[in-house]
């Protein structure tokens, strides 16, 4: 009885998460001239909505989102994990002065609105010059990816043995050496995670994004609000849903297809060895 239990509970929850989803990609392939039709499987099917998605004619350019989006994520992530690794290592492994005052800050930083940062991020770029620069959007999300990626690889190396690095100095290799060689493998499938979560919370920033880039740098979120229909009294409900499966079905494939590194990553730091 309580196995039938969870497996409908886990049911319910892949219903209630996937639902949406689900409707999108309905949706996506229904002729406009159905976009309101509640039939629960795919009708009237065409691919019309994708190509007036991928279109420029009206002034979109998604291809050129698309790729907006790879360069701030990517830049992004590589940038946080980088960082984020050296942090969390002197974090959880070294003592120094000021280290409560600098994981306070750390977690104060995530929990910081991100609303209250548009104005004066907006007034301090445009002094700079920087608005409608790639910089002006890497620089924002990095801020946000550093707390999750600090605190997801924290919690794991304070669970790695410290005998692993003693044992790699007795040898005589150096504190940067015994992490580089030592600690940094075993840390991977947390960096893999980390990595992951990084890039898929850029891509699907909105907020700071649609007030700091133009039209040559804006990313996918910002590129589908500004969708436009054929005309100003027509909204165009199905070539969003069409870009926003093509935006969508990417990140769940990923997952799908790394789910079990994701899931190790993020259990890693939970169990003591």
């Amino acid at each position: 009885m309580k196995f039938l239990r969870n497996y409908l509970g886990v049911i319910l929850i892949l219903v209630w998460g996937l639902a949406p989803f689900y409707w999108m990609v309905v949706t996506a392939f229904r002729h406009k001239s159905h976009t309101f039709d509640t039939t629960p499987w795919p009708t009237h099917v065409t691919l019309d909505n994708f190509k007036e998605a991928l279109a420029t004619d009206k002034g979109n350019d998604f291809l050129g989102a698309i790729g907006n989006s790879l360069i701030v994520g990517l830049i992004t992530t590589v940038l946080a994990v980088m960082v984020g690794v050296f942090t969390a290592y002197a974090l959880a492994r070294l003592e120094f002065r000021g280290k409560g005052f600098v994981t306070g800050i750390v977690l104060a930083a995530s929990m910081f609105p991100g609303i209250a940062l548009v104005t004066p991020l907006f007034q301090m770029f445009g002094d700079m010059g920087w608005i409608g620069t790639y910089r002006a959007l890497i620089i924002p999300n990095i801020s946000f990816a550093l707390p999750l990626t600090i605190y997801t690889l924290v919690s794991f190396f304070r669970q790695l043995p410290w005998e692993l690095e003693e044992a790699a100095r007795v040898d005589g290799a150096s504190r940067g050496q015994a992490f580089r060689l030592v600690l940094l493998p075993l840390a991977a499938p947390a960096l893999f995670t980390t990595a992951i979560l990084a890039f898929i919370a850029t891509w699907n920033e909105f907020m700071i994004a649609q007030q700091l880039s133009t039209n040559a740098t804006e990313p996918v979120t910002v590129a589908i609000a500004r969708f436009s229909g054929p005309n100003s009294f027509e909204y165009p409900y199905a070539s969003i849903m069409a870009a926003g499966a093509l935006v969508t079905i990417p990140l769940v494939i990923m997952v799908l297809l790394f789910q079990r590194r994701i899931v190790a990553g993020l259990t890693a730091g939970g169990v003591k060895s």
